[in-house]
């Protein structure tokens, strides 16, 4: 009987990624498994097609063998190298469902160093425009003594007898065979027998380090840099795990800062809001001219657009705005009393040209007790 095409068997189109494979083919392993279809012949069949297709699809060469010569330039009988059996389900079952269950590999990550975390204040024209800070962090180095073998000099590891140095342990749970990390000797698959004196076993000794931390322009609260392999020394020769340098903004004295833009606060006199003027206003860049037009009130809000922040996120420049404060005057001497006096006297006959508001907000109070009186 002719044998089924490779890529039906799956179920996926020929020119399916080898995620998509994977993908599919662990679909078909969990719905057609021997172990929950038991006496059925006809599930062993999809399950034994499947798992032929994944052997063959799932590595390059025979995929591209396939592809060509059809079922005539594979031979699913022979493993790499002609060896003969293939390769068994266990490791296919490891490789696909690996991720989900701890399968093959995690002993590397096992011994991998802890990733640390650095808080770095930084002031906000720094944040903006990037700079270059030198940090010391608390850390572990290999030990120089067993040069991070944990072991005595002299002296060298050993297997692990109850994994037989895989640095992990099968356990069957009904359908599912789940690995786990060795107890003995945690996931290492090595034992030491005489631990260094210096590391006491660990192959690392406690460190501090400086370390040179380029910031680029644009980070604000929050945003994270990756010193990749500048963690936690591994054990016994493991892999370094990561540094995060983890970005704080100090309080401005001027400026606060929400995502691309920034806000300040400004406050003017009474003659300048009544008449009008040209201010200065800061920038992180230098000083611009605002024109403030006549009759300004407090709470006024002028945009200065491009003035704000160009985030690490986003190269569009953001806007400064700033609100305006109307500042009454404290301290006042006798003449400007008597001339704001004077002032005052001559805006009571037309108070509804020049104080809109505030006769508005009379009406208002009157409307409202009288309603109250009804």
């Amino acid at each position: 009987m002719a044998k089924q095409d490779y890529y039906e068997a799956l179920g996926v189109a020929r020119n399916a990624s080898e995620a998509e494979i994977k993908k599919a083919y662990r679909r078909m392993a969990m719905k057609y498994h021997p172990d929950r279809n038991q006496g059925d012949d006809n599930a062993e069949e999809h399950f034994k097609a499947a798992k032929e297709a994944y052997e063959v699809l799932s590595d390059a060469q025979k995929r591209a063998a396939y592809d060509q010569f059809g079922h005539a330039g594979v031979d699913p009988s022979m493993g790499a190298g002609g060896q003969g059996g293939g390769a068994p389900f266990s490791d296919i079952f490891d490789d696909v469902f690996g991720d989900i269950f701890g399968g093959r590999g995690g002993r590397s990550v096992r011994n991998r160093g802890a990733d640390l975390r650095y808080d770095l204040e930084l002031s906000l024209e720094d944040a903006v425009h990037g700079t270059t800070v030198k940090i010391r962090i608390p850390s572990a180095k290999p030990c120089q003594e067993c040069d991070g073998s944990g072991a005595k000099k002299g002296t060298s590891s050993k297997m692990c007898p109850t994994c037989g140095g895989q640095g992990q342990v099968r356990m069957q749970q009904g359908f599912f065979s789940i690995q786990q990390a060795c107890p003995r000797c945690k996931g290492s698959g090595k034992i030491i027998a005489e631990p260094c004196r210096s590391c006491h076993g660990h192959g690392r000794v406690e460190d501090v380090k400086t370390l040179s931390v380029k910031v680029p322009p644009g980070v604000d609260n929050g945003d994270r840099i990756r010193l990749t392999g500048e963690g936690e020394a591994g054990e016994q020769g493991g892999p370094a795990g990561d540094l995060y340098v983890q970005v704080g903004i100090k309080p401005h004295a001027l400026f606060k800062r929400e995502a691309r833009d920034l806000y300040c606060e400004m406050p003017i006199s009474f003659a300048t809001a009544a008449l009008g003027g040209e201010l200065e206003v800061p920038t992180l860049e230098g000083r611009v001219k605002l024109k403030v037009p006549e009759g300004t009130q407090t709470g006024r809000v002028f945009r200065l657009r491009g003035k704000g922040v160009v985030s690490v996120h986003d190269k569009r420049p953001g806007d400064l705005l700033c609100m305006v404060t109307v500042e009454t005057p404290v301290k006042l001497n006798d003449e400007q009393r008597a001339l704001l006096k004077d002032f005052d006297e001559t805006l009571l006959h037309r108070g509804e040209k020049h104080s809109p508001r505030a006769r508005s907000w009379l009406d208002g109070v009157k409307d409202f007790f009288e309603a109250l009186k009804s």
